[in-house]
Protein backbone atom coordinates (compact mmCIF):
# COMPACT_ATOMS: atom_id res chain seq x y z
CA UNK A 1 0.00 0.00 0.00
CA UNK A 2 1.82 3.46 -1.08
CA UNK A 3 1.45 6.89 1.09
CA UNK A 4 -0.65 8.20 -2.03
CA UNK A 5 -3.43 5.15 -1.63
CA UNK A 6 -3.91 6.51 2.33
CA UNK A 7 -3.93 9.91 1.87
CA UNK A 8 -5.58 11.80 3.91
CA UNK A 9 -7.13 8.71 6.04
CA UNK A 10 -5.90 7.00 8.99
CA UNK A 11 -3.63 4.28 9.14
CA UNK A 12 -4.63 2.62 12.36
CA UNK A 13 -5.68 -1.18 12.69
CA UNK A 14 -9.52 -1.61 14.15
CA UNK A 15 -8.10 -5.08 15.51
CA UNK A 16 -6.02 -2.65 17.86
CA UNK A 17 -9.64 -1.64 19.50
CA UNK A 18 -10.96 -3.56 22.71
CA UNK A 19 -13.23 -1.43 24.19
CA UNK A 20 -15.77 1.11 23.00
CA UNK A 21 -14.31 3.92 24.86
CA UNK A 22 -10.90 3.07 22.74
CA UNK A 23 -12.85 2.62 19.53
CA UNK A 24 -14.65 6.11 20.37
CA UNK A 25 -11.92 8.25 20.52
CA UNK A 26 -10.55 6.90 17.46
CA UNK A 27 -14.20 7.56 15.94
CA UNK A 28 -13.95 11.09 17.59
CA UNK A 29 -10.59 11.71 16.00
CA UNK A 30 -11.84 10.72 12.00
CA UNK A 31 -12.80 13.47 10.06
CA UNK A 32 -16.24 12.15 8.71
CA UNK A 33 -17.89 11.59 12.15
CA UNK A 34 -17.01 15.35 13.04
CA UNK A 35 -18.21 16.58 10.11
CA UNK A 36 -21.42 14.34 10.63
CA UNK A 37 -21.35 15.26 14.13
CA UNK A 38 -21.33 19.09 13.51
CA UNK A 39 -24.13 18.83 10.79
CA UNK A 40 -26.39 17.30 13.05
CA UNK A 41 -26.00 19.68 15.85
CA UNK A 42 -26.70 22.26 13.44
CA UNK A 43 -29.74 20.44 11.95
CA UNK A 44 -31.15 19.66 15.88
CA UNK A 45 -30.47 23.28 16.41
CA UNK A 46 -32.87 24.74 14.00
CA UNK A 47 -35.53 22.34 14.32
CA UNK A 48 -35.70 22.73 17.75
CA UNK A 49 -35.93 26.45 17.25
CA UNK A 50 -38.61 26.00 14.47
CA UNK A 51 -40.75 23.94 17.14
CA UNK A 52 -44.22 22.83 16.68
CA UNK A 53 -43.44 18.83 17.28
CA UNK A 54 -45.93 16.74 17.16
CA UNK A 55 -47.04 12.88 15.94
CA UNK A 56 -45.63 13.45 12.11
CA UNK A 57 -42.52 14.10 13.45
CA UNK A 58 -42.98 10.23 15.50
CA UNK A 59 -44.27 9.14 11.97
CA UNK A 60 -40.95 10.69 9.82
CA UNK A 61 -38.62 9.18 12.40
CA UNK A 62 -39.95 5.96 12.30
CA UNK A 63 -40.25 6.17 8.45
CA UNK A 64 -36.92 6.98 8.31
CA UNK A 65 -35.86 3.98 10.39
CA UNK A 66 -37.55 1.67 8.74
CA UNK A 67 -36.40 3.08 5.11
CA UNK A 68 -32.66 2.66 6.41
CA UNK A 69 -32.20 -1.03 5.48
CA UNK A 70 -33.36 -0.92 2.02
CA UNK A 71 -31.59 2.34 1.35
CA UNK A 72 -28.10 0.58 2.65
CA UNK A 73 -29.00 -2.23 0.56
CA UNK A 74 -29.11 -0.23 -1.94
CA UNK A 75 -26.26 1.84 -2.25
CA UNK A 76 -24.24 -0.93 -1.03
CA UNK A 77 -25.00 -3.27 -3.95
CA UNK A 78 -25.75 -0.47 -6.94
CA UNK A 79 -23.27 2.00 -5.75
CA UNK A 80 -20.14 0.41 -4.03
CA UNK A 81 -20.60 -3.23 -5.35
CA UNK A 82 -20.28 -1.49 -8.86
CA UNK A 83 -19.19 -3.68 -11.32
CA UNK A 84 -15.60 -2.24 -12.81
CA UNK A 85 -16.32 -1.26 -15.85
CA UNK A 86 -19.77 0.34 -15.18
CA UNK A 87 -20.37 4.13 -15.55
CA UNK A 88 -20.60 4.43 -11.78
CA UNK A 89 -17.15 3.40 -11.32
CA UNK A 90 -15.57 5.03 -14.72
CA UNK A 91 -17.29 8.28 -13.77
CA UNK A 92 -17.70 8.34 -10.25
CA UNK A 93 -15.26 5.70 -9.04
CA UNK A 94 -18.24 4.79 -6.36
CA UNK A 95 -16.79 1.38 -5.30
CA UNK A 96 -12.92 2.26 -5.25
CA UNK A 97 -12.66 3.00 -1.68
CA UNK A 98 -15.02 0.23 -0.55
CA UNK A 99 -12.67 -2.05 -2.65
CA UNK A 100 -9.79 -1.46 -0.51
CA UNK A 101 -12.01 -1.59 2.37
CA UNK A 102 -12.59 -5.83 0.94
CA UNK A 103 -9.15 -5.97 0.99
CA UNK A 104 -8.36 -4.74 4.13
CA UNK A 105 -11.36 -5.26 6.43
CA UNK A 106 -9.76 -3.93 9.33
CA UNK A 107 -8.09 -0.67 8.15
CA UNK A 108 -9.77 2.49 9.73
CA UNK A 109 -9.23 4.33 6.84
CA UNK A 110 -10.99 2.67 4.42
CA UNK A 111 -13.36 1.55 7.00
CA UNK A 112 -14.85 5.03 7.91
CA UNK A 113 -16.13 7.63 5.13
CA UNK A 114 -13.46 10.76 4.61
CA UNK A 115 -14.89 14.08 5.40
CA UNK A 116 -15.40 15.20 1.95
CA UNK A 117 -16.78 12.06 1.07
CA UNK A 118 -19.43 12.09 4.24
CA UNK A 119 -20.20 16.03 3.00
CA UNK A 120 -21.12 14.70 -0.36
CA UNK A 121 -23.35 12.20 1.15
CA UNK A 122 -25.02 15.04 3.36
CA UNK A 123 -25.66 16.89 0.57
CA UNK A 124 -27.33 14.14 -1.15
CA UNK A 125 -29.75 13.67 1.87
CA UNK A 126 -30.28 17.48 1.88
CA UNK A 127 -31.54 17.31 -1.01
CA UNK A 128 -33.49 13.77 -1.30
CA UNK A 129 -35.40 15.15 2.15
CA UNK A 130 -36.75 17.70 0.03
CA UNK A 131 -39.19 14.81 -1.91
CA UNK A 132 -41.04 12.26 0.55
CA UNK A 133 -41.12 14.07 3.61
CA UNK A 134 -42.39 17.45 2.24
CA UNK A 135 -44.92 14.65 -0.03
CA UNK A 136 -45.68 13.26 3.63
CA UNK A 137 -45.85 16.07 5.18
CA UNK A 138 -48.07 17.39 2.53
CA UNK A 139 -50.34 14.52 2.69
CA UNK A 140 -50.74 14.49 6.54
CA UNK A 141 -50.85 18.44 6.63
CA UNK A 142 -48.10 18.73 8.80
CA UNK A 143 -45.56 21.55 8.25
CA UNK A 144 -43.73 21.10 5.87
CA UNK A 145 -40.51 22.93 6.78
CA UNK A 146 -40.39 21.34 10.71
CA UNK A 147 -41.29 17.97 8.86
CA UNK A 148 -38.42 18.31 6.51
CA UNK A 149 -35.98 19.23 9.51
CA UNK A 150 -37.12 15.87 11.42
CA UNK A 151 -36.21 13.96 8.23
CA UNK A 152 -32.88 15.32 7.86
CA UNK A 153 -31.49 15.10 11.70
CA UNK A 154 -32.90 11.52 11.64
CA UNK A 155 -31.00 10.70 8.45
CA UNK A 156 -27.90 12.67 9.94
CA UNK A 157 -27.91 11.07 13.17
CA UNK A 158 -28.43 7.07 10.98
CA UNK A 159 -25.26 7.89 8.77
CA UNK A 160 -23.55 8.83 12.43
CA UNK A 161 -24.47 5.62 14.13
CA UNK A 162 -23.93 4.02 10.61
CA UNK A 163 -20.46 4.93 10.78
CA UNK A 164 -20.03 4.08 14.20
CA UNK A 165 -21.32 0.68 14.48
CA UNK A 166 -19.47 0.00 11.04
CA UNK A 167 -16.27 1.00 12.76
CA UNK A 168 -17.17 -1.42 15.95
CA UNK A 169 -18.05 -4.36 13.99
CA UNK A 170 -13.85 -4.60 12.77
CA UNK A 171 -12.78 -4.35 16.21
CA UNK A 172 -12.03 -7.07 18.98
CA UNK A 173 -14.64 -5.52 21.11
CA UNK A 174 -16.77 -8.43 22.10
CA UNK A 175 -20.58 -7.75 21.62
CA UNK A 176 -22.38 -7.23 24.99
CA UNK A 177 -25.89 -7.72 23.24
CA UNK A 178 -27.17 -10.10 21.84
CA UNK A 179 -28.49 -7.21 18.54
CA UNK A 180 -25.13 -6.42 18.05
CA UNK A 181 -23.80 -9.57 17.87
CA UNK A 182 -26.24 -10.53 15.41
CA UNK A 183 -25.24 -7.08 13.45
CA UNK A 184 -21.27 -8.35 14.02
CA UNK A 185 -22.06 -11.79 12.21
CA UNK A 186 -24.17 -10.72 9.82
CA UNK A 187 -21.16 -8.01 8.57
CA UNK A 188 -18.50 -10.21 8.75
CA UNK A 189 -20.30 -13.16 7.28
CA UNK A 190 -20.41 -10.47 3.70
CA UNK A 191 -16.17 -9.81 3.73
CA UNK A 192 -15.10 -13.51 4.68
CA UNK A 193 -17.67 -15.72 3.37
CA UNK A 194 -19.71 -13.96 0.31
CA UNK A 195 -19.29 -10.83 -0.74
CA UNK A 196 -22.82 -11.21 -2.39
CA UNK A 197 -24.87 -11.10 0.54
CA UNK A 198 -25.31 -9.79 3.72
CA UNK A 199 -25.13 -6.24 2.24
CA UNK A 200 -26.99 -4.55 5.37
CA UNK A 201 -25.05 -3.24 8.01
CA UNK A 202 -27.43 -1.10 10.44
CA UNK A 203 -30.28 -3.43 9.26
CA UNK A 204 -31.62 -6.87 7.64
CA UNK A 205 -34.59 -5.53 6.42
CA UNK A 206 -32.92 -5.06 2.87
CA UNK A 207 -31.37 -8.39 2.50
CA UNK A 208 -34.58 -9.92 3.72
CA UNK A 209 -36.58 -8.29 1.54
CA UNK A 210 -34.61 -8.99 -1.68
CA UNK A 211 -33.10 -12.27 -0.91
CA UNK A 212 -29.31 -11.70 0.46
CA UNK A 213 -29.99 -13.03 3.71
CA UNK A 214 -29.33 -16.48 3.69
CA UNK A 215 -31.25 -18.63 6.83
CA UNK A 216 -27.51 -20.54 7.28
CA UNK A 217 -24.75 -19.30 6.07
CA UNK A 218 -23.94 -22.84 4.50
CA UNK A 219 -26.58 -22.10 2.15
CA UNK A 220 -24.62 -20.05 0.21
CA UNK A 221 -20.96 -20.79 -0.98
CA UNK A 222 -17.92 -19.25 0.65
CA UNK A 223 -16.55 -16.79 -2.19
CA UNK A 224 -13.26 -16.33 -3.57
CA UNK A 225 -13.45 -12.80 -4.30
CA UNK A 226 -14.57 -11.27 -0.59
CA UNK A 227 -11.33 -9.56 -0.42
CA UNK A 228 -10.81 -8.89 -4.36
CA UNK A 229 -14.66 -8.33 -5.54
Amino acid sequence: MSALDYAGRSTADARDLRTKRATFRTFVGEGAPRAIFAATAIAILVRVLVGGFGFSDVATIVLGVLAVGFVEWVIHVYWLHAPEDSRRMEKFRSGVSHRQHHAEPESVGFLLLTAPDAISYMVVLTAWHATWPLLFAWLVGAPLFATYLTALVTSYVLLGYYEWIHLLMHTNYRPKTRYFADRTQHHRLHHYRNEQYWMGVTSTLGDISFGTNPADKSDVPLSSTTRTL
